[in-house]
């Protein structure tokens, strides 16, 4: 009797799913959402042009409040289809939309997933058509928004109906943002080639066609290493793709070479300092979230850090102890110096004054934001820091601290590593067993090779990213690192030694202060943070680096203040550093080679170009720094170092005299491009041996027994004239020693 009322109720339940109701239930709302999308339709109408063209200015302003620049003006100049080479209008198709010619303006599939892509916060996704593109450019915002992507596609195809593919094409090429502030392709074809719309090849077409999937990460110039890949095959896939659609001969194609665009120049009213500090706080506002459209959109009041005196003082100083020294125009030699610095203050993290170059208008990239050279002997402190801060030990179980003995002698294989390396000390001078102290004054570079073996080279990487330094990728794992072989800016290691002056608490040096729109506020970064490192190693670099300004390779940098710093000097010469600090101010000033004469930029060495012989950081960046630092303190300072060392700083009184090694007074004391003639400390013969017979008993138990050198071992080689002195191999990195000819009042003088 069950079973018949069980199959009714079976049936039933198939009466409400039959195959037709679905279909059915199906069509109806297919029927709605056609119904909804052609209401959506009627509803949205083809909105006026969006504000772009009134766009407003930008107000940068100083601490106090002053102006320093208004910017925003948009940098465009519209150009007809009919003046752009149609190979040059086809790589933009053949970049964004192969469909563009046929599609009604939308491409379903690609905005679906874009739109969805949005939804779910994955963020900025590509799939739009080139008139979806113009859509949002021209009609609406930037606004990555469910809303914002429904109108675009319904504007699309309502643009689609009422313009030419040839009208839309031309609309998009000229509202696309290309980066460098040119908006269109006449600016963009002006700033990267020098040249006219009219004019571009197809090789250059496509490149800009490539650029603006991410104009500021795929500037050549400016771009990282792995930028420039990705740009490059971009720019691969662009003509490939005109290959497939047969807009290019593959015989054509084959003989294309990747067009390297010329250097940035800026716009009108980016001169002097002013065009460096903008462009370095609108990309410090990147980092923190503002998009690039958003800033060039304008609108914005962004008042920064920079002190109004002390840039100027800064200003001065490069003017008055190195740009009045140059003969830039006439010397082609001269032309070839670059200045580039960074001061902070190391309570707040604040960036108080930057010098960029001799002018954004004659020299776009700045000096104090580049890191493509190395900072040397700058980064030895950091290896030190590291020591101190993991309480590593030298090969033979002693403590590294200040007082700590190593063998300094020139090319002294360095031990423990698992690759070879042997560097080459400053003239190749060999001192026998040194305290670090000395090796520090002394920028000894056999001394910390050892030493970073001994801490260990990843821990010493872990230290530097910690205290600030970017690019950590460029940091390779062997002893060569400790002597400064990565790249850095002045701001990074303006950033690193500011950790080291406020007792190892993170410093991240900060050019904006505040940055407000109409719309929104930015948050900016927190300038101080956590203990990256400990007191006493951060102390104890300090209590060394006093000894570098003191008794050291850093004494033109010395004056009515106390001071802490470290030279620097490149691989051939390339690069000349000093960053040091006060309590109250931490600078870094560097001098880079670069030759600007031809398409692209070269590194080229310092060597006789201020003067004759090389140019070392204790030279003219030491004397920079003096001559500012005096200048932002008024004249001077009382302010002392409230240093908490730990002990790491006790054994320098019992220092031993290096028995088989030349005595101080033949020691390298003279810079080697300091003057064009030799002290009388610098001969041109051999030292002479020591008058009592070297002792042959075995060191003592405070030296290192594993790297001091034969009791009798003389000089390698004899100390080199100034006006002669060549950059060691290319294959040794300079020291960045340094050494100069101390003031009789500073020589007996012990680090404080």
């Amino acid at each position: 009797m069950g079973r018949p009322d069980k199959k009714a109720k079976k049936r039933g339940i198939r009466r409400l799913f039959t195959w037709k109701k679905i279909l059915g239930t199906l069509f109806a709302f297919c029927l709605i959402g056609m119904g909804a999308l052609y209401t959506v339709y009627l509803l949205v109408p083809v909105p006026s042009a969006n504000a772009e063209a009134t766009m407003q200015s930008n107000i940068y302003q100083y601490s106090n409040g002053k102006i320093l620049a208004r910017t925003g003006e948009i940098n465009r100049e519209i150009v007809g289809l009919e003046k752009i080479p149609l190979p040059v209008q086809r790589a933009f198709v053949a970049a964004e939309n192969k469909t563009f010619y046929k599609d009604n303006g939308v491409d379903i599939k690609g905005t679906t997933r874009a739109a969805w892509n949005t939804l779910t916060g994955k963020g900025k996704q590509g799939g739009s058509t080139i008139t979806q593109q113009y859509v949002k450019n021209f009609y609406l915002s930037q606004d990555q928004t469910a809303t914002r992507k429904l109108k675009e596609m319904v504007i699309a195809v309502k643009v689609d109906e009422e313009m030419s593919k040839s009208d839309i094409l031309a609309g998009y090429i000229n509202t696309s943002y290309y980066g460098r502030s040119a908006y269109g392709i006449q600016a963009a074809a002006r700033s990267y080639y020098g040249t006219d719309a009219a004019k571009l090849t197809t090789a250059q077409g496509a490149y800009l066609a490539s650029l603006l999937q991410a104009p500021n990460q795929y500037d050549w110039t400016s771009a990282s290493a792995t930028g420039r890949k990705l740009v490059e095959e971009r720019w691969n896939y662009v003509l490939d793709n005109m290959v497939e659609m047969g807009w290019l001969p593959a015989a054509e194609r084959a003989g294309l070479k990747f067009p390297v665009p010329q250097e940035p120049k800026p716009l009108p009213g980016m001169e002097g300092q002013t065009g460096y500090i903008v462009e370095a706080a609108n990309q410090e506002l990147m980092r923190q979230g503002v998009s690039e459209e958003d800033i060039k959109a304008g609108g914005w009041t962004i008042t920064l850090n920079i002190d109004e005196r002390k840039q100027k003082d800064l200003v001065a100083a490069v003017d008055k102890k190195l740009e009045a020294k140059l003969d830039r125009k006439g010397d082609k030699k001269d032309a070839t110096v670059q200045a580039g610095a960074t001061s902070v203050d190391p309570k707040t993290g604040a960036v108080v004054a930057m010098y960029g170059g001799v002018g954004a208008t004659e020299h776009w990239m700045s000096n104090a934001t580049r890191r493509d050279f190395q900072p040397a002997s700058t980064f030895k402190p950091i290896v030190l820091a590291s020591a101190v801060d993991n309480r590593s030990t030298t090969q033979d179980g002693r403590e590294i601290g200040l007082g700590t003995i190593y063998n300094g002698d020139s090319k002294r294989p360095v031990v423990g590593s698992k690759i070879p390396y042997a560097p080459e000390n400053e003239d190749d001078w060999s001192y026998g067993p040194v305290s670090v102290q000395r090796a520090t004054d002394k920028s000894i570079n056999a001394v910390y090779a050892q030493m970073i073996v001994d801490v260990g080279e990843e821990k010493t990487k872990k230290t530097a990213l910690s205290l600030g330094m970017k690019d950590g990728q460029d940091f390779d794992p062997t002893p060569a690192m400790a002597l400064g072989t990565m790249g850095a800016s002045t701001l990074d290691m303006a950033g690193a030694y500011a950790t080291l002056d406020n007792h190892g608490v993170k410093v991240s040096p900060s050019l904006v202060k505040t940055a407000q729109h109409r719309d929104r506020q930015v948050e900016t970064v927190r300038q101080t943070g956590e203990q990256v490192i400990s007191r006493r190693a951060a102390d104890t670099v300090t209590r060394a680096l006093q000894g570098v300004v003191d008794n050291g390779s850093g004494f033109r940098a010395a004056g009515d203040y106390e001071a802490a710093g470290k030279t620097g000097t490149s691989e051939n010469n390339r690069s000349a550093w000093f960053v040091g600090y006060t309590p109250e101010l931490v600078t870094a000033v560097a001098l880079f080679g670069e030759d600007t004469s031809g398409k692209i930029a070269e590194q080229v060495t310092l060597t006789d170009t201020i003067e004759p012989g090389r140019a070392n950081g204790g030279g003219f960046p030491a004397q920079i720094w003096g001559a500012y630092t005096e200048r932002a303190l008024n004249g001077g300072s009382d302010a002392e170092f409230d240093l908490e060392t730990g002990g790491y700083d006790s054994g320098l009184d019992t220092e031993p005299t290096a028995t088989g090694s030349p005595t101080a007074t033949d020691e390298p004391t003279q810079e080697p491009t300091s003057t064009a003639t030799t002290p009388p400390a610098r001969t041109t013969t051999a030292p002479t041996a020591p008058t009592t017979a070297p002792t042959t008993a075995p060191p003592t138990p405070t030296e290192d027994p594993a790297t001091t050198p034969p009791p009798t071992q003389e000089p390698t080689r004899e100390p080199t004239n100034t006006a002669t002195v060549q950059p060691p191999d290319p294959e040794v990195p300079d020291s960045g020693g340094d050494q100069g000819v101390l003031p009789p009042s500073r020589t007996t003088q012990q680090p404080r």
